[in-house]
């Protein structure tokens, strides 16, 4: 597929996504739009950001569209053009959006543009981060206390900072339980190759690791495919994936994103926004470490009694969980 063809084919579904949408306006009815890097069947990032698209338009009876977007032209491309079509609130949802919100942000002061991680703060651009590395700490400590070969794995997506810093809080967990544990990271390159995540988690097995945590979104199917082929524990992340494969996904690291989302929507909809930071972790109940009950015998009783120590000393601050976000 050529480049020309490619940037037709994202106009047409641009226009295709107005077109819908334009069905169901109402006069000055509450405008807010998604744009996603990746489809939002994905039962984890994606998903949860679409379930709170989808949230602000039952809630604040708003009209809402959603668009998966590829590349940075792409990203800059729908911002402008949903911001054209009066689009009051348009979420870029992943750290790799906030450029775009940068450039186009000041052609249109009365549309704010949220990003779903990054530090980029203009009068009407804000990112909303996501401390899910709380979570990742208490999955590696969980898994250091489990494990047998003293091994633990990691699998990525992209390498960005945010999935970065997840990792790193995994290892600091589990290295605050065992400080001489092995946690092995890989990236894949992409979101989506499910066959590459597969592979990654294979080899990550083949080197001894029997726990495994993933920031990978829709390939993250790979890593679950081949914990259940190899019968090896591995952590869901960023939504509840415990269901997803409940015979071996033994907890989830999860960010309540659609919450979030709501209140943001809330915020700029009332006329309460302020370009800053928003930080969301456990202490503000927005990411949680929600253990699989289906596997719960499995852990021992005083690693659940660690475990749950470890979650309070986190939100009272006396445990600082590391994070380059």
């Amino acid at each position: 597929m050529n480049f020309l063809f490619k940037k037709f084919l994202f106009g047409f579904i641009l226009l295709l996504a107005f077109s819908c949408a334009q069905e169901k306006t109402a006069t000055n009815q509450f405008r807010v739009a998604l744009l996603s890097p990746g489809p939002v069947s994905d039962a984890g990032w994606n998903a949860a950001a679409y379930e709170g698209l989808q949230r602000i338009e039952k809630e604040l009876n708003a009209q809402i569209t959603q668009i998966e977007t590829k590349t940075p032209a792409e990203f800059e491309e729908a911002f402008r053009a949903f911001a054209r079509k009066d689009y009051q609130l348009i979420f870029g949802h992943g750290f790799e959006f906030q450029d775009a919100a940068a450039a186009v942000a000041p052609d249109f002061p009365k549309t704010v543009f949220i990003t779903t991680s990054g530090n980029t703060v203009r009068p009407n651009v804000a990112p909303m981060v996501f401390e899910l590395e709380h979570a990742t700490y208490l999955a590696g400590a969980l898994a250091a206390m489990m494990s047998k070969s003293g091994k633990l794995g990691m699998v990525g997506g992209m390498e960005i900072p945010p999935v970065a810093s997840t990792f790193d809080a995994f290892a600091a967990g589990a290295q605050s339980i065992k400080p001489d544990i092995k946690v092995i990271r890989s990236f894949i390159g992409n979101w989506e190759d499910v066959g590459a995540a597969r592979q990654a988690a294979l080899a990550l097995m083949d080197q001894g690791c029997d726990f495994l945590i993933h920031n990978a979104d829709a390939a993250a199917a790979g890593v679950f495919q081949a914990a259940a082929e190899r019968n090896v524990f591995v952590f869901g992340a960023n939504k509840n994936q415990n269901d997803v494969d409940p015979q071996h996904i033994i907890a989830s690291c999860v960010s309540n994103i659609p919450v979030a989302f709501v209140e943001m929507a809330q915020r700029v909809r009332d006329g309460r926004f302020e370009g800053k930071v928003y930080r969301l972790g456990m202490p503000e109940g927005v990411v949680s470490f929600e253990l699989n009950a289906k596997l719960q015998t499995q852990i021992p009783p005083e690693a659940l009694t660690r475990i749950d120590e470890i979650r309070k000393q986190i939100i009272a601050g006396t445990v600082l969980v590391p994070s380059k976000v």
